[in-house]
């Protein structure tokens, strides 16, 4: 490689090792620019290539060898400045190697035996030894000869260590230990070792070591044995359709196991095929050194050449043909898609028709083609109207599947009003156009709609339809007419009118005219009337085929009329004997509303005579008033007050009204005790039936408690259960209650009397001792309001009752005994709960209660 500069001038002599096939004369421009042209002085036997490559045209022999330096010029083709230098020519140095020795350092400084390669001093360093890989000669072949000065006067025995001789891989180089010839034994790798570094001894025959070892380096010098091998066979690359010239593409890449500081490990790279060779041959190139591939000329169209296929050669020997060992891969290039072709419609005009009112159906289908790849966005169609359609009732969704334009009908269309539309619609693609390319003509499509007359219903204006009317309106009166109107303009149709709804029963509407009449009074104060608001819902039906109805609503507000008349509310009170406070305050219920109803006005009726001395009225408000006592005391019963309420309407209506007051003995919390007042009540058969059998449950009920209660371990002589039959069923409530006293079991008999524990006295591990309850008394003749109170007194006494003992306590069962002191089953008495209860009225309710007055009426026997 023959390196010279354009800055400098001078001429040069260079060395060329005949016979190597090439050299390269590098030129180094400093920066100046403009093209350089390379010529030599002898054109015939030698030829230099434009990047300083030096090739011989000829085989060259030394005989043949010229004499005369090689000289080479440079020449700037802008400002015809030239350099030259000069290449000698020398033929290869043959290495007779056994001629070669190599002196072990002497001991002594002697310059004047010092020669070169001969004999070095201490210290000196030994040049290595270059030995070819792959060589054919005869082994073993002889490299060097080892000498030391001391072999003159007593024989020596020379050895060599290291790798390659006696450790692994041994056996490569061995030396004839009396003459010191170093020699290697097979052919050498360099890919596998590139040098072999050893020491040379000199022993005397009694192994004394008479020289100090000497290093030895040997280098394997590399050939081109190897091929260029592509990383992979096969490289895979893309580009965008419609790329600049120098676009980058992908980049190959491959290796030489030779020594790449050598010709034989320096690669170029070429391309030597493509496929297909559209529109140009030449449409990529390949940089020979880094193997990165461009694009060199335009046109790449996707939908004309979708792949390109290149064959890549990469040659080592820096490409040289005739001397480089070459190898070859593939290169897929793809193509990529652009948006560079618009869609385009099939045709100019599509059809389609629909029915009017229909909303939602596909009405055309719009085609189009587009060269792009299918599934990209690239390729996507948009739709989009652009004319035809001022109110918006259609749309054109993309089928995804097809990438059709489905004109979708989104709003209803009336036939009436337009019979046809014409659309403009125009197709795009979800990205962009390329730049430079523009939407064609066929990229805009009319789309011409057919609107299809159908039978519509007929319709109520307005809907629904609002009147105000006073109440009381007598029947067969005209309230409204109440019609609907057939859209369908076009058709000769007629219409007839139904009732659909009426809850009431109140209208009915003429089926040719729609005139609404009444069939009863109005009345704002029926259930059907809410918020002073009735509704009426009629059906109208044309006579197209097929037919269509459709509905309307007839609300009508009722104005109030004073109508109704006001009365007493509540309609029943309480009140006691000696009432205090002396009054009972009431109000006036009148379903008119304001002005025809309140304030009101409260007065006594004459008759008769004992009201008006009895009681007296006084009106607190408008609508309230105070009922009061004249006398301080009234006997008990009941008692029905005539009252005259008058409202104020336009024209008043007044309604004497009875106020049923019920006088009682009442407690100190002001409530009645009385019980006597149930026939009075007025109640029927039934009820009175009814009554007695709940009183009579619950004095059962009450019985069988007080006998449960009544279970004790010490009781009265007169109730000794012995001999009786005793019940046994109930457990007590588990370990907390054992603890008790085990000294009551024995004879009663032998118990103190004053520590006999009566009825309702209780053991000691239970509740401590209360009063016994008092359960109300029931009156002869009890209101029928007061039954519930009754029973529910009773319900809270029996609650609060402290002597019933509770369900899991402990029970102690009685000790029986050793005989009766009981006469006979007669002893055991009905419990006293009802006892003291005068039931002899129960024969004046009549035959009916006869059986109940035998039971609790009657005499004890």
């Amino acid at each position: 490689k023959v390196v010279f500069s354009k800055c400098p001038s001078g001429v040069f002599n260079l060395m060329f090792c005949f016979p190597s096939p090439s050299l390269t004369v590098k030129f180094v421009n400093c920066g100046r620019g403009g093209l350089v042209r390379f010529e030599c002085s002898n054109p015939f036997d030698f030829r230099i290539e434009a990047d300083g490559v030096v090739y011989a045209l000829r085989p060259l022999t030394l005989s043949t060898l010229p004499t005369v330096p090689l000289v080479i010029v440079a020449r700037d083709e802008t400002n015809q400045q030239q350099w030259q230098t000069q290449v000698r020519l020398t033929p290869p140095v043959e290495h007779h190697l056994h001629s070669e020795e190599i002196w072990f350092p002497s001991r002594q400084t002697d310059s004047s035996s010092i020669g070169q390669l001969k004999r070095m001093k201490r210290d000196w360093v030994i040049p290595p030894i270059n030995v070819p890989e792959n060589s054919r000669g005869e082994f073993p072949q002889d490299l060097v000869r080892i000498r030391s000065d001391n072999d003159k006067n007593r024989s020596l025995r020379y050895s060599v260590t290291g790798p390659g001789a006696d450790q692994p891989p041994t056996g490569i180089f061995i030396i004839h230990p009396i003459s010191g010839e170093l020699s290697v034994m097979k052919p050498l790798d360099r890919e596998h070792i590139s040098n072999f570094h050893l020491r040379a001894h000199a022993v005397d025959l009694n192994g004394n070591q008479v020289e100090s070892p000497i290093d030895i380096v040997i280098n394997v010098i590399d050939m081109n044995d190897n091929r260029p091998e592509f990383i992979h066979q096969i490289w895979n690359g893309s580009v965008p359709e419609g790329s600049k010239p120098g676009t980058f593409v992908m980049t190959v890449t491959s290796v030489d196991k030779d020594d790449p500081k050598t010709a034989n490990g320096m690669l170029r790279y070429k391309i030597g095929s493509q496929n297909p060779e559209s529109p140009t041959s030449n449409m990529f190139t390949i940089n020979n050194k880094t193997g990165d591939i461009i694009t060199v000329a335009a046109g790449l169209d996707r939908e004309k050449v979708p792949q390109y296929t290149l064959i890549i050669q990469a040659t080592d020997m820096e490409g040289n043909p005739m001397y480089g060992l070459s190898n070859t891969a593939t290169a897929v290039i793809r193509v990529t898609d652009i948006n560079d072709n618009p869609p385009e419609f099939t045709a100019e005009m599509f059809f389609g028709e629909v029915p009017e009112n229909r909303v939602n159906v596909i009405v055309a289908n719009l085609t189009v083609t587009d060269k792009d790849q299918p599934n990209t966005l690239a390729w996507k169609a948009v739709y989009k109207i652009t004319g035809g359609d001022p109110t918006g009732r259609f749309s054109v969704p993309t089928d995804p599947t097809t990438n059709e334009g489905l004109v979708t009908v989104v709003k209803p269309i009336d036939y009436e009003i337009s019979r046809t539309y014409m659309l403009t619609v125009v197709a795009v693609n979800e990205v962009s156009l390329a730049r430079g390319i523009h939407s064609p003509r066929q990229s805009t499509a009319t789309v011409s709609i057919r609107v299809i007359d159908v039978n519509e219903s007929p319709y109520f204006d307005p809907n629904p339809k609002l009147i105000k009317l006073e109440e009381g309106m007598l029947a067969e009166s005209t309230l409204t007419t109440f019609t609907a109107q057939d859209p369908d303009r076009f058709m000769q149709q007629s219409i007839r009118y139904t009732r659909l709804s009426d809850p009431a029963n109140w209208l009915r509407i003429d089926a040719n005219t729609g005139r609404i009449t009444t069939i009863a009074v109005l009345d704002r104060e029926s259930p059907y009337v809410k918020d002073n608001m009735y509704s009426a819902t009629f059906l109208a039906s044309d006579n197209g085929v097929p037919p269509a109805s459709g509905t309307g609503t007839l609300q009508i507000s009722l104005l109030d009329i004073n109508d109704n008349a006001p009365h007493v509310y509540p309609q029943e009170t309480e009140m006691c004997k000696k009432p205090e406070p002396n009054g009972i305050n009431i109000t006036a219920l009148d379903g008119d509303l304001n002005p025809n109803a309140g304030p009101f006005a409260f007065e006594l009726a004459n008759r008769p005579s004992d009201v008006r001395r009895n009681w007296t009225i006084t009106r607190l408000s408008g609508d309230y008033a105070l009922l009061s006592l004249k006398i301080g005391f009234l006997e008990s019963g009941i008692y029905e007050i005539p009252i005259i309420i008058t409202d104020s309407g336009n024209l008043p209506m007044s309604n004497t009204s009875y106020l049923r007051v019920k006088v009682c003995q009442c407690d100190h919390n002001g409530d009645c005790t009385d019980q006597q007042h149930i026939i009075a009540a007025g109640l029927g058969t039934g009820a009175i039936i009814l009554l007695c059998f709940v009183i009579w449950d619950l004095s059962l009920s009450h019985r069988r408690d007080k006998e449960r209660q009544a279970k004790q371990l010490l009781i009265d002589p007169e109730d000794d259960v012995r001999d009786n039959i005793l019940k046994y069923d109930e457990e007590g409530g588990g370990e907390e209650d054992q603890d008790y006293d085990l000294s009551q079991l024995q004879q009663p008999d032998t118990i103190e009397p004053d520590t006999i524990k009566p009825v309702g006295i209780r053991r000691m591990d239970e509740r401590p001792l209360h009063p016994e309850p008092q359960y109300p008394i029931r009156s002869a003749a009890p209101h029928p309001g007061d039954i519930g109170d009754f029973i529910n007194e009773g319900l809270k006494a029996a609650d609060n009752d402290p002597t019933a003992p509770p369900y899991d306590s402990l029970l102690v069962f009685d000790y029986e005994g050793s005989g009766s002191t009981a006469g006979s089953l007669s002893s055991l008495n009905s419990s006293s709960s009802g006892g003291d209860q005068d039931y002899d009225y129960l024969n004046d309710w009549g035959p009916r209660f006869r059986k109940l007055a035998d039971m609790y009426g009657g005499s004890d026997d």
